[in-house]
Protein backbone atom coordinates (compact mmCIF):
# COMPACT_ATOMS: atom_id res chain seq x y z
CA UNK A 1 0.00 0.00 0.00
CA UNK A 2 1.37 3.22 -0.92
CA UNK A 3 1.94 6.17 2.10
CA UNK A 4 -0.41 8.24 0.36
CA UNK A 5 -3.23 5.97 0.57
CA UNK A 6 -3.47 5.37 4.23
CA UNK A 7 -5.28 7.88 5.66
CA UNK A 8 -8.12 7.21 3.19
CA UNK A 9 -7.31 3.49 3.81
CA UNK A 10 -8.77 3.30 7.36
CA UNK A 11 -12.27 5.53 7.44
CA UNK A 12 -15.16 3.91 5.50
CA UNK A 13 -16.79 7.30 4.67
CA UNK A 14 -13.51 8.97 3.37
CA UNK A 15 -13.05 9.61 -0.07
CA UNK A 16 -9.90 9.35 -1.68
CA UNK A 17 -8.22 12.62 -3.75
CA UNK A 18 -9.02 10.43 -6.76
CA UNK A 19 -12.89 9.21 -5.69
CA UNK A 20 -12.40 5.98 -4.57
CA UNK A 21 -13.47 4.12 -1.43
CA UNK A 22 -10.67 1.66 -0.61
CA UNK A 23 -12.58 -0.12 2.33
CA UNK A 24 -15.74 -0.58 -0.51
CA UNK A 25 -12.67 -2.24 -3.04
CA UNK A 26 -11.49 -4.22 -0.13
CA UNK A 27 -14.78 -6.10 0.35
CA UNK A 28 -15.33 -6.75 -3.71
CA UNK A 29 -12.05 -7.95 -4.18
CA UNK A 30 -12.84 -10.19 -0.78
CA UNK A 31 -15.90 -11.61 -3.05
CA UNK A 32 -13.72 -11.82 -6.18
CA UNK A 33 -11.47 -14.53 -4.72
CA UNK A 34 -14.24 -15.81 -2.92
CA UNK A 35 -15.76 -19.49 -4.22
CA UNK A 36 -18.28 -19.39 -7.23
CA UNK A 37 -21.88 -19.54 -6.09
CA UNK A 38 -24.71 -20.05 -8.92
CA UNK A 39 -28.64 -19.84 -8.57
CA UNK A 40 -30.78 -21.43 -11.43
CA UNK A 41 -34.36 -20.66 -12.01
CA UNK A 42 -36.57 -23.72 -12.69
CA UNK A 43 -40.01 -24.37 -13.61
CA UNK A 44 -41.02 -26.22 -10.60
CA UNK A 45 -38.56 -23.79 -8.41
CA UNK A 46 -34.79 -22.60 -7.88
CA UNK A 47 -31.46 -24.40 -7.24
CA UNK A 48 -29.11 -23.24 -5.84
CA UNK A 49 -24.92 -24.38 -5.38
CA UNK A 50 -21.79 -23.35 -4.28
CA UNK A 51 -18.19 -23.98 -4.60
CA UNK A 52 -16.31 -26.14 -1.60
CA UNK A 53 -12.81 -26.05 -1.36
CA UNK A 54 -12.12 -27.05 2.26
CA UNK A 55 -8.16 -26.56 3.28
CA UNK A 56 -6.45 -29.38 4.98
CA UNK A 57 -7.22 -29.29 8.23
CA UNK A 58 -10.38 -27.95 7.54
CA UNK A 59 -13.66 -30.00 8.63
CA UNK A 60 -16.06 -29.49 5.11
CA UNK A 61 -19.03 -28.85 7.60
CA UNK A 62 -17.99 -25.98 9.13
CA UNK A 63 -17.63 -24.02 5.44
CA UNK A 64 -21.57 -23.87 5.10
CA UNK A 65 -22.25 -21.94 2.44
CA UNK A 66 -25.37 -22.42 1.72
CA UNK A 67 -28.10 -21.11 4.23
CA UNK A 68 -32.15 -21.39 4.88
CA UNK A 69 -33.10 -18.10 5.42
CA UNK A 70 -37.39 -19.54 5.71
CA UNK A 71 -39.53 -22.66 4.61
CA UNK A 72 -39.63 -21.11 0.98
CA UNK A 73 -36.18 -18.71 0.60
CA UNK A 74 -32.86 -20.09 0.59
CA UNK A 75 -29.37 -18.07 -0.33
CA UNK A 76 -25.68 -18.98 -1.34
CA UNK A 77 -22.49 -16.62 -0.20
CA UNK A 78 -19.88 -15.94 -1.77
CA UNK A 79 -16.68 -13.89 -0.18
CA UNK A 80 -16.25 -13.80 3.67
CA UNK A 81 -17.99 -16.16 5.03
CA UNK A 82 -18.57 -15.12 8.46
CA UNK A 83 -19.83 -11.75 6.99
CA UNK A 84 -22.34 -14.38 5.15
CA UNK A 85 -23.64 -15.26 8.64
CA UNK A 86 -24.09 -11.93 10.16
CA UNK A 87 -26.80 -11.21 6.89
CA UNK A 88 -28.47 -14.24 7.36
CA UNK A 89 -29.06 -13.69 10.60
CA UNK A 90 -30.33 -10.54 10.19
CA UNK A 91 -32.60 -12.22 7.03
CA UNK A 92 -34.24 -14.65 9.27
CA UNK A 93 -34.81 -12.11 11.87
CA UNK A 94 -36.40 -9.78 9.20
CA UNK A 95 -38.19 -12.83 8.15
CA UNK A 96 -39.87 -14.30 11.43
CA UNK A 97 -40.77 -10.44 12.58
CA UNK A 98 -42.74 -10.06 9.27
CA UNK A 99 -44.42 -13.64 9.74
CA UNK A 100 -45.11 -12.41 13.24
CA UNK A 101 -46.70 -9.41 12.46
CA UNK A 102 -48.52 -10.26 9.28
CA UNK A 103 -49.30 -13.76 9.31
CA UNK A 104 -48.08 -14.40 5.61
CA UNK A 105 -44.34 -15.10 4.86
CA UNK A 106 -42.29 -12.63 2.84
CA UNK A 107 -41.36 -12.22 -0.46
CA UNK A 108 -38.25 -13.16 -1.36
CA UNK A 109 -37.74 -9.51 -3.14
CA UNK A 110 -38.69 -7.89 0.38
CA UNK A 111 -36.11 -9.54 1.89
CA UNK A 112 -33.27 -8.70 -0.77
CA UNK A 113 -34.25 -5.20 -0.42
CA UNK A 114 -34.00 -5.40 3.06
CA UNK A 115 -30.59 -6.71 3.04
CA UNK A 116 -29.73 -4.45 0.20
CA UNK A 117 -30.42 -1.52 2.35
CA UNK A 118 -27.90 -3.05 5.50
CA UNK A 119 -25.68 -3.11 3.12
CA UNK A 120 -25.90 0.74 1.75
CA UNK A 121 -25.72 1.52 5.25
CA UNK A 122 -22.41 -0.04 6.41
CA UNK A 123 -20.68 1.84 3.47
CA UNK A 124 -22.02 4.95 5.29
CA UNK A 125 -21.47 4.79 8.76
CA UNK A 126 -18.46 4.90 10.93
CA UNK A 127 -17.46 1.85 13.05
CA UNK A 128 -18.55 -0.81 10.66
CA UNK A 129 -17.08 -1.84 7.04
CA UNK A 130 -18.96 -3.06 4.35
CA UNK A 131 -19.88 -6.75 3.95
CA UNK A 132 -17.30 -8.81 2.25
CA UNK A 133 -19.45 -10.91 0.75
CA UNK A 134 -22.14 -11.81 -1.90
CA UNK A 135 -25.56 -13.51 -1.64
CA UNK A 136 -27.50 -15.31 -4.07
CA UNK A 137 -31.00 -15.11 -2.65
CA UNK A 138 -33.69 -17.10 -4.18
CA UNK A 139 -36.97 -18.78 -3.01
CA UNK A 140 -40.44 -19.29 -4.07
CA UNK A 141 -44.27 -18.21 -3.16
Amino acid sequence: MLPAQQGYDRAITVFSPDGRLYQVEYAIETVRRGTIAVGVKCKDGIIIAVEEKPRKLQISDVAQKVFQIDDHVGVAAAGYIPDARSQVDNARFFSQSNKMIYDEPVEVETIAKHLADQCQQYTQYAGVRPFGVALILGGVV
